[in-house]
């Protein structure tokens, strides 16, 4: 993902800016594109006005629901005491030229919030690209992924797989940070398509053999079973995860080791998950203690949303940040 740091005003243009760019590289017409603009200019404007500090991160989406680009909108502020009010259609944020986060949210194809006093506000949207998104599908997952800051390459990487009876995920880091770190975080997704159909523990072996040319990393695969309501996961090195379950928490095992190098076992481990579950998986660049027990109602929320306030209040400043948030069941 693109990530514009938002502090002043000057910086809601270069916001604009990029998200435009990402948007026309991957099909927008000029008619969307000015969608784009409207979007985070709003977005970008609302944390200058009310947030403390702030990023608005850009990407691109692709999963059941359709393909198209993705806003993050994140700060640390003093939040919605009124989030109704902030949501309805005419309420300017910060005076902008549009009318506030309900021109935002009947601008997008897809909308989320999260806002409490104190807490800060983050906002998802989605804008649907060639293949328009399905306003009745959930996303089955979503994520945050970024690059140490003044890096251009990621080493983190993710990918999930839809199958009839669940989904498999992966999470890699790549030893470091920068080009070489990416190298083999791209090596593990190459290899983890080859073998997706695989169980956890083999698809892990895979990876781990095939990163022998590459510096290495932390990598954990994951299989949810839907009709077992079970996870399997196996995992080298510290790509952590943790299954949401209501209010509890419960941390998955990754055995000690680097994928390419050393790893003592390879060992898939098995966890009840159902199908209103959340699993989180973070890479090292996200605190290990991470945790949304404090945010309440947020394991409801779009899953990109989720990993937003992850790694917006569990971030690492010195490594790359991946946080992948996947449901048991979209259905």
């Amino acid at each position: 993902m693109d990530r514009v740091t938002v502090t002043e005003a000057s910086q809601v243009s270069e916001a604009r800016r990029r998200a435009v760019a990402i948007a026309q590289s991957i099909g927008f017409d000029e008619t969307a594109a000015g969608r784009v603009a409207i979007v985070v200019t709003e977005l970008s404007t609302n944390i200058v006005k009310y947030g403390v500090q702030g990023e608005i991160l850009v990407g691109t989406y692709e999963d059941g629901t359709g393909t198209g680009l993705e806003i993050l909108a994140l700060d640390k502020g003093a939040g919605f005491p009124d989030l109704a009010s902030a949501l309805r259609d005419g309420h300017s944020t910060g005076g902008s030229a549009g009318e506030g986060l309900g021109a935002v949210r009947r601008l997008s194809d897809a909308f989320d919030i999260a806002s409490r006093p104190g807490s800060g506000t983050a906002v998802v949207v989605r804008l649907a690209g060639i293949r328009p998104s399905s306003s009745d599908a959930v996303p089955a997952f979503g994520a945050v992924t970024v690059p140490l800051k003044g890096e251009t390459a990621n080493g983190d990487a993710y990918a999930v797989r839809e199958r009839a009876d669940g989904w498999t995920a992966i999470v890699a880091d790549g030893l470091g940070h920068g080009p070489e770190a990416a190298k083999a975080s791209e090596e593990a997704m190459r290899i983890f398509r080859r073998h997706q159909d695989a169980p956890p523990g083999t698809i892990l072996s895979a990876v781990h053999a095939g990163l022998t040319h590459t510096r290495g990393g932390a990598v954990s695969v994951a299989r949810y079973d839907r009709d077992r309501a079970n996870l399997s996961l196996a995992g080298i090195g510290n790509v952590g995860g943790a299954i949401v379950s209501g209010m509890a928490t419960k941390r998955t095992v990754s055995l000690a080791g680097t994928a390419g190098h050393a790893a003592r076992r390879i060992q898939e481990f098995e966890y009840p998950m159902r199908p209103n579950d959340l699993f989180v998986l973070c890479s090292d660049g996200i605190a290990t203690g991470f945790s949304i027990d404090g945010y309440p109602g947020l394991a409801r929320a779009h899953p990109t949303l989720v990993a937003g306030v992850v790694y917006r209040d569990f971030a690492r400043a010195r490594d790359d940040a991946t946080v992948l948030v996947v449901r048991g069941d979209a259905a």
